[in-house]
């Protein structure tokens, strides 16, 4: 490919320099915030070489080039556009400028939940690793090798107040190791950790004719979110008031002692009691509804990524493992992505245009290791039927998972890779999330050749 060609080509149909507002991207799409997305030419930036899509979601237009093009673009198009100082900090406030209110919370709590994905993952698949050594005996219970494990396996979820806290503080603004010592706050081992208390009751301490629950928030989420938030409007306020010559002693004593103090008091039992409601509420409509839940969500989850807000829902997903141990809600996902792949692959038997060929099949394997804008946008979308098959096999597949009472031990896998956070549960669990994944693949690609694919109907 010739890179500063295909820029060159890019840059005009965005509608010129002038109306890109900022640039960057991610491992396989160009992401940018454009004055008018009107003026982007969508159809012929779609058949420029090596684009595999483009869409316009969540305040940004997105061009698909996949893994080991994009950056190679990106280096072309900045001289072009001159936003050669961009940052991925600047690029994100452009972002949420051009989003609705809930657009700009779902894209915050997704920039919180989403660099931390890697410790999570990591820890379900420790945890997997660990079931699997005690269900099939490799070492014996008592040996140093399982007690290290589960130390390095739970370890993420105890500390999760603290990797929020960092996190948070960043997309709050705030200094972000203010952040991990009020998440050191709420998890100090002087506060009972909850996940062993069992029925046991917490100890209280008196402060000021206030009693005090000296119980941890090991594991949680919400507690933290306020706690952090509350913290930024402390410090953005001191800043502004304390002189610079004591700013560095001033400023962070006040902010911690007194955002310690209101989280201790007020912020943790507010947000254990939302969290407790939350998963409670889920957990009723999901044992209530059954697989008709599986269904609805299932089917409809697509949708939600249309909209970029599928992100967030990695809040409530760590608030369902930290109050039950496991994520019911993570299979359902993974069918709805692997349906579409399942559709992408039947897109790829059926057309005949070379260029939706060169996307589908890719796209649709992309898919199934859960990865699916590529299919989506570049295939799916495009032509309509796919993706409404897509979304029928992701329904068929979400009613099975949760008939069978597949979970997950982590977040942020879909796909084949989520095989690893659903075998701590057992083989069972194992074979439920296979059937499934097989029922929404298959769904998927007979209900598109069903509907039908039209080779004009390029909306």
């Amino acid at each position: 490919m010739n890179y500063k060609d295909i820029a060159e080509k890019i840059v005009p149909l965005l509608g010129g320099k002038e109306n890109i507002i900022s640039a960057t991207h991610c491992a396989t799409r160009l992401r940018l915030v454009l004055q008018d997305e009107s003026k982007a030419d969508k159809a012929e930036i779609e058949e420029v070489e090596g684009v595999k899509g483009a869409f316009a979601s969540s305040g940004q237009f997105q061009i698909i080039f996949g893994t080991g093009n994009v950056n190679k673009v990106y280096e072309q198009l900045q001289p072009m556009i001159g936003k050669m100082d961009v940052d991925s900090v600047s690029h994100a406030e452009a972002v949420k400028q051009k989003m609705n209110p809930f657009a700009r919370f779902a894209k915050t709590l997704s920039n919180i939940f989403v660099p931390i994905i890697p410790a999570i993952v990591a820890s379900g698949l420790l945890m997997g690793l660990l079931g699997m050594m005690k269900a099939f005996e490799w070492v014996s219970t008592d040996s140093p090798f399982i007690v290290l494990l589960d130390m390095f396996s739970s370890a993420a979820f105890i500390i999760l107040p603290i990797l929020i806290g960092v996190s948070a503080s960043r997309e709050f603004g705030a200094n972000p190791y203010l952040g991990a010592v009020i998440g050191g706050i709420l998890t100090h081992p002087v506060l009972q950790n909850p996940w062993g208390l069992a029925e046991a009751k917490p100890e209280y301490l008196n402060f000021a004719g206030m009693d005090i629950a000296m119980l941890g928030y090991q594991g949680t989420v919400i507690p933290i979110l306020l706690a952090v938030y509350v913290m930024s409007k402390i410090e953005k306020g001191l800043r502004k008031i304390v002189p610079n010559s004591i700013d560095l002693l001033v400023t962070p004593f006040l902010t911690i002692i007194s955002t310690g103090f209101i989280a201790l008091i007020a912020i943790g039992p507010l947000g254990r009691g939302l969290g407790t409601l939350i998963t409670t509420t889920l957990t009723y409509v999901y044992d209530t509804a059954g697989f008709m839940a599986g269904l609805i969500f299932g089917g409809t989850y697509s949708l939600i990524v249309l909209t970029g807000v599928h992100h967030s829902f990695h809040a409530i997903e760590a608030g369902l493992l930290a109050d039950l141990g496991k994520n019911y809600l993570l299979p359902i996902w993974s069918m709805a992505n692997v349906a579409q792949g399942g559709a992408g692959l039947a897109v790829f038997f059926m057309t005949k245009r070379a260029k939706t060929k060169e996307i589908a099949l890719p796209g649709a394997f992309s898919a199934f290791l859960g990865i699916t804008e590529p299919v989506i946008f570049g295939v799916n979308l495009r032509y309509r039927k796919p993706f409404i098959g897509g979304m029928i096999g992701g329904a068929l597949g979400g009613a099975y998972v949760v008939f069978t009472n597949v979970t997950a031990n982590a977040y942020g896998l879909t796909g084949i890779p989520m095989i690893a956070i659903v075998a701590p549960f057992g083989t069972s669990a194992i074979m439920n999330y296979l059937i499934g994944f097989v029922i929404a693949v298959a769904g998927a690609f007979i209900a598109t050749l069903l509907l039908g694919l039209k080779e004009d109907e390029t909306k």
